[in-house]
This record gives C-alpha cells, sequence and structure tokens, in this order.
C-alpha cells in the first residue's frame, strides 16, 4: 500500500465515531441484570459473549448462569451512550455513569448481578 493511501485511511479511521457507554445483560428467566460501562462500545455484545461462553467472565454469578441456562436466555442492551469525542477523561466518566446506572436499578442480590460499590 502506498503512503498516500495510508494516510488516506488512517484519517478515515480518526472520522470513525466511537461511543462509550453503559450496558445491561440480562438473565430472561429470573429477570436479573448486570450493569457495566465501557469506554468502546463497538462490538461489545460480541466480546462480551465470547467470553461467557469460553467461561472467562469476570463475574462469577453471572458466569455460572450463563452456562447453566445458555446464551438464549439472556439479552444485551445499550443503556446509555455518548461520543468518545466530547469527553475529556472517558475512564472517569464511565465510573460516573456506572454508580448512576447502579444507585437507579440497584442489580443487586436478587435484582442483579452487581456487587455493591464500596463507600
Amino acid at each position: 500500500m502506498d503512503k498516500s493511501k495510508r494516510k488516506e485511511l488512517q484519517e478515515e479511521y480518526k472520522q470513525i465515531k466511537t461511543y462509550m457507554g453503559a450496558i445491561q445483560i440480562t438473565n430472561k428467566l429470573s429477570g436479573k441484570i448486570y450493569i457495566d460501562t465501557f469506554s468502546n462500545l463497538k462490538n461489545k455484545w460480541f466480546t462480551l459473549q465470547m467470553q461467557l461462553d469460553m467461561g472467562r467472565f469476570a463475574n462469577a454469578e453471572l458466569q455460572k448462569d450463563w452456562k447453566a441456562l445458555g446464551a438464549e436466555n439472556f439479552s444485551y442492551e445499550v443503556l446509555e451512550e455518548k461520543e468518545t469525542d466530547e469527553i475529556a477523561d472517558v475512564k472517569w466518566e464511565c465510573k460516573v455513569m456506572l454508580k448512576r446506572w447502579l444507585e437507579e436499578l440497584q442489580p443487586y442480590e436478587d435484582k442483579g448481578y452487581n456487587k455493591p460499590l464500596q463507600r
């Protein structure tokens, strides 16, 4: 590939918008939910499914239910998204967003897979 084409492709890539945001995975049978935030939502459901299918998901309780019940009994939803180019500190914004969604939805114990935040 010549330099001019490469530079053109790099510029096109820079123009692609990326979105950070909050997601929810729902157990369709029990109604339990899992909430998390990510700095880049592109292909996130595919990545999370792969982790769950391989038995490598960070949340042990959700992982156990996924294995026992199967992927077809779970759904994925983006709760909120923001363009990352609008945000100075994406990592901090993810933490703030996660805290807000956890407070609103309270996905703990019988209602969800998340662990309460330490104060």
